[in-house]
C-alpha cells in the first residue's frame, strides 16, 4: 500500500432536476456506489438564481440511510415526522438518520447565494431499521481550526485532536471543510482502508497522481493509503473531505429508500402504501 493516496477517479457529475423542480448537480449516484462505499449519493448546489431551487423538496420518505446537508451559504427550511422543524443557514449542517423510516421536507429559501451539498451515507445491514434521529448543527457548533496554511472546519470526526460537531453513530464519517491559501500544502493521516474523496467547492488543487490542478465542482476519489496530501492552486482551494470505512454489503436502492434486498425494498414501499411506514 502506498503511503500517499493517489487519484483513482475524478467525477464531474451531471446536471439534474429533482424534488419539485430543483436544479442541482448529481455528483455521485447509483453508478458510483461500489467505488465510493459507504457513500451513496452527493448532490451539489451552487446558484445565485432562486428560481433554480425555491420549489424545494416537499414531503418525502427515507429509510436505511443517513442524509447530511451542509450549507456554506444559503437557507433551507425543513420539517420532519419526528416533529423537528427549523432552518439550515450559512455554515450549518443537518445530520439526519432516517433508519427505520422518516418523512421530511426541505424547502430552500431565496438567498443571495445557495452553496452547499447533500450527502447520503449508507447504513449497515444491522442498523437499517435503527431509531430515526436528527441533529441540527449551527455554524457556531462546528469547530474551525486556524492553521498557517488555511482553515479546517471539523463537521464530523476528529482533526488535530479537535472533536467535530458530531460523529456518525453507525458509520464513523470524517467530514472536513478545508480552505487552503494559494499554493499551500496540507497533509492528513487517515486509516489506510477507509474510502476517501474530496469535493472541490472553489479554486483548484493538486493531488498525488495529478499533473495539473483539478478544478472546482469535481469529486476526486483516492486509492487506499495512510496519508492524504493536497496543494492549493494559484487562487487557493476549498474542498469538503469525506472518509469512512466501506460496508461491502449488497444494495437495493429505490428512490429515497436504500435497503439490502429487493424484498426489503418492496416491503418499505408496501408500508408506504398502507400508511404503516413510520414505526
Amino acid at each position: 500500500m502506498d503511503q500517499i493516496r493517489k487519484i483513482v477517479r475524478v467525477v464531474a457529475g451531471s446536471n439534474q432536476v429533482d424534488g419539485a423542480g430543483v436544479r442541482l448537480v448529481r455528483v455521485l449516484g447509483h453508478a458510483d456506489t461500489r467505488d465510493f462505499d459507504p457513500f451513496l449519493m452527493l448532490d451539489a448546489f451552487d446558484s445565485r438564481n432562486p428560481a433554480d431551487y425555491v420549489k424545494g423538496f416537499p414531503w418525502h420518505p427515507h429509510r436505511g440511510i443517513e442524509t447530511v446537508t451542509y450549507l456554506i451559504a444559503g437557507d433551507v427550511e425543513h420539517g420532519d415526522s419526528l416533529g423537528n422543524q427549523g432552518h439550515i443557514r450559512d455554515g450549518g449542517c443537518q445530520w439526519m438518520t432516517a433508519g427505520s423510516g422518516i418523512i421530511h421536507q426541505e424547502m430552500p429559501q431565496a438567498s443571495p447565494h445557495m452553496l452547499g451539498l447533500q450527502l447520503w451515507v449508507n447504513l449497515p445491514r444491522r442498523d437499517k431499521m435503527a431509531r430515526p434521529q436528527y441533529r441540527d448543527l449551527t455554524a457556531a457548533q462546528i469547530p474551525r481550526v486556524q492553521e498557517p496554511t488555511g482553515t479546517v472546519g471539523v463537521i464530523s470526526g476528529t482533526y488535530a485532536g479537535i472533536a467535530g460537531a458530531t460523529r456518525g453513530d453507525y458509520v464513523q464519517v470524517l467530514l472536513l471543510d478545508v480552505a487552503l491559501q494559494p499554493g499551500a500544502a496540507w497533509r492528513l493521516p487517515v486509516p489506510g482502508q477507509d474510502t476517501l474523496f474530496v469535493y472541490i467547492v472553489e479554486g483548484s488543487g493538486l493531488f498525488a497522481g495529478s499533473e495539473v490542478p483539478v478544478p472546482s465542482h469535481r469529486a476526486v476519489l483516492f486509492v487506499a493509503g495512510a496519508e492524504f496530501a493536497a496543494q492549493a492552486g494559484p487562487n487557493g482551494v476549498r474542498f469538503l473531505l469525506f472518509a469512512g470505512r466501506p460496508l461491502q454489503e449488497p444494495i437495493a436502492w429505490g428512490g429515497p429508500i436504500v435497503m439490502n434486498t429487493q424484498d426489503e425494498l418492496d416491503q418499505a414501499f408496501a408500508e408506504l402504501d398502507a400508511g404503516t411506514f413510520i414505526r
